[in-house]
């Protein structure tokens, strides 16, 4: 059934962030529910009165994990309004955004530092340990840009081997380490990308609280916002807990959808950020990006009602493949990652031929698929397109 996602702001400003995220599935895609609410201004989210029809020009991008909602309304004005300041640097707003992020992670100042995007974060933190001794540790399958700048500095890459559905194998990264000795960079991606799978904190606690000698843990949390899973807990209690072997990564590329305003930060000890602050770029982070990062913050509503629509999305997902008989992983994302039934290239020209972009090949998962989380109104076409193709014998 094709439906209205609309919501308007003055009604959704009354609810509070566990009221959002209570709405049931069929609240949030009743089109009944949706004509309710729209008394006033509207979030500018997907109409369902009729179904997406994408083109060559148009296809549905579910290739890079992006957040096809777009930023707040609240975001995308302190964007526009910082466009008329953007002959100066930030330097008034950065202090502002370090200081309202060391609020909501409970840190002083001194231990945020911003950075272009999660991928400088990744280079500047491992530019930071190098040794000549150094070895990155990674579970099999995870997100490249480790190992990619692992590669750059010449450092000893130790990939452990992951468990069944790719789930990664904490005590074996703790081997890796234990048996080599020299400097360990432990780089871990919670959700995993491309699994869209979580480790809980607690399986990896024991290691860190026993302060491993010569070793520094990268936790990359980009995707932490749109987790479900209650085993899951961020890193940062660590690093409010006095802990100075992590350092965390963050971004406001996805739920806050500024993938391309690039405006990331690190989270660690004051000593650990002074180190990697060396190898930033220094106050030169975009000031429409800066701008709408502080804005994006306050707008809790919005983020939740976002969430709650890739959880729709999900759901959509969830559906058809179960249907159509994929095997997939449990997603705590705004992405899914599904067994293919022929090879993954033809499978993703197939797709494409229906104007549908879906993720690049992540070996050694080679008849894998990683499809990101589009709207609802987006999911609903691809759902259609997989039942035809299914319908043909093609998949």
């Amino acid at each position: 059934m094709v439906c209205n996602l609309n919501i308007s702001r003055r009604k959704l400003l009354t609810f509070s962030s566990a009221a959002i995220a209570g709405l049931s599935v069929n609240q949030l895609l009743s089109k009944a529910y949706a004509q309710q609410v729209q008394n006033s201004t509207s979030f500018s989210l997907p109409m369902l009165d009729k179904a997406v029809v994408p083109d060559a020009t148009h296809p549905i991008r579910l290739n890079f994990n992006e957040n096809a909602l777009g930023m707040s309304s609240l975001a995308k004005q302190a964007a526009i309004d910082a466009v008329w300041k953007a002959n100066r640097y930030a330097k008034a707003e950065m202090p502002l955004l370090n200081k309202a992020l060391a609020q909501y992670h409970q840190v002083s100042d001194t231990q945020i530092l911003l950075t272009a995007g999660s991928s400088e974060g990744i280079r500047s933190t491992i530019s930071a340990f190098v040794k000549p001794d150094a070895q990155l540790v990674i579970p099999e399958l995870t997100y490249s840009d480790g190992e990619h700048f692992a590669k750059i500095f010449h450092l000893k890459i130790t990939k452990v081997p992951c468990l069944t559905d790719w789930k990664i194998d904490i005590n074996g990264l703790r081997k890796a380490v234990e048996n080599y000795q020299g400097f360990s960079i432990v780089y871990l991606v919670n959700p995993n990308n491309p699994t869209s799978t979580v480790f809980g904190i607690n399986e990896i606690e024991s290691w860190i609280k026993s302060k491993p000698k010569n070793t520094i843990f990268i936790f990359d949390e980009a995707y932490a916002e749109f987790v479900n899973d209650p085993a899951f807990e961020s890193a940062d209690k660590f690093i409010t807990q006095g802990y100075d072997n992590i350092v965390l990564l963050k971004t406001f590329s996805k739920i806050h959808a500024m993938a391309g305003l690039r405006v990331g930060y690190i989270v660690s000890t004051e000593e650990n950020t002074k180190n990697i602050a060396q190898y930033v770029a220094g106050e030169k982070l975009n000031y429409c990006g800066v701008c709408a990062a502080l804005s994006s913050l306050k707008d809790t509503q919005y983020l939740a009602y976002c969430k709650k629509v890739i959880d729709v999305s999900r759901e959509i997902m969830e559906k058809v493949l179960s249907e159509l008989g994929f095997h997939y992983l449990k997603s705590e994302t705004n992405f899914m990652f599904h067994k293919t039934s022929i090879a993954l290239n033809d499978y993703r020209e197939l797709m494409k031929e229906k104007f549908i972009l879906v993720g690049r090949d992540f070996s050694p998962a080679t008849d894998w698929c990683r499809i990101s989380l589009g709207t609802p109104e987006e999911m609903l076409y691809v759902a259609k397109v997989m039942r035809e193709l299914r319908q043909k014998s093609m998949i």
